[in-house]
């Protein structure tokens, strides 16, 4: 057996994986209940559920690539296991708010808050390895 050699970035990609997935889930739900199949068909919620799901696939990959580039570097584990779970709960709030509806407006605020904040830490460190 291989040893989990990345654990903060093996368990960042499971928890934004699993993020994905239920974003993903939720939009092809709601096409095959409302018979959708190309754009929003002016349903507010689809158009919701997908730019939900879009702003995790634009967010998601530079973060989990940081976070590996990072943790390869040897940067301390603790650290980057706080910026990631930063991310993730941000990643979880803002998905929230873009697939349970009537979820209050402040789910997606604080979520790209949290989001933005662990990406700009994880840029700063990264910024730190590369003047060191």
């Amino acid at each position: 057996m291989i040893e989990n050699a990345l654990p903060v970035t093996n368990l960042s990609v499971f928890a934004n994986g699993l993020i994905y997935l239920i974003l993903t889930w939720r939009v092809i739900r709601l096409r095959r209940r409302d018979g959708i199949v190309l754009g929003d068909d002016g349903n507010r919620i689809m158009t919701k559920r997908i730019r939900g799901h879009a702003n995790a696939a634009e967010q998601i990959p530079l973060a989990l690539i940081l976070i590996a580039l990072l943790e390869l570097q040897g940067i301390d584990t603790v650290l980057l296991a706080g910026l990631a779970m930063l991310f993730t709960l941000g990643r979880a709030l803002h998905a929230a708010y873009f697939t349970i509806h009537g979820t209050h407006w402040r789910f997606r605020m604080w979520g790209m808050a949290a989001t933005l904040a662990a990406q700009a830490g994880l840029l700063l460190l990264m910024a730190y390895t590369l003047l060191s």
